[in-house]
């Protein structure tokens, strides 16, 4: 229970914009791939989010917060997924027609993610600098 509260004092010490960014507009988008698993964009948009799920999931738990390291995993799923959201939606994917929802989906996970992978990459580029602090890491105390 120590790890997982430590993770959330991680979360709630970046900065308020970052949170609202992660919680209410990142997940959400990334999250509604499983809303279209019917679709060949859907899909592909899901497998990414997995993958970023079972590496990110154990970066937070091995640092113990929000690292830097954590935007790896999302420049080594989303950049090719903006690569296959550009083909998809130019119908360059054999898959039959592209349906309304699959475009608009398309078209803003590709402007979501084109925004995280802006932050992800310099995030990254950080890290492997030697940034690896974690936010709220200095000032989080295990409760008595």
């Amino acid at each position: 229970m120590q790890r997982l509260s430590a993770i959330y004092h991680s979360y709630r010490s970046l900065p308020l914009w970052v949170q609202i960014w992660v919680v209410a507009i990142l997940m959400p988008v990334n999250a509604a791939a499983f809303f279209l698993l019917d679709t060949w964009l859907g899909m592909a948009a899901a497998i990414a989010a997995v993958f970023v799920v079972i590496t990110n999931v154990p970066i937070m738990w091995g640092t113990g917060g929000m690292s830097r390291l954590m935007s790896v995993p999302h420049l080594i799923a989303w950049y090719p997924l903006q690569v296959l959201i550009v083909m998809r939606l130019a119908g360059m994917v054999e898959a039959g027609p592209v349906s309304a929802a699959e475009w608009w989906f398309g078209v803003i996970l590709f402007v979501i993610n084109g925004i995280s992978l802006v932050f992800d990459t310099v995030d990254s580029w950080r890290w492997l600098r030697g940034e690896r602090e974690v936010p709220g890491a200095d000032s989080w105390s295990a409760p008595s």
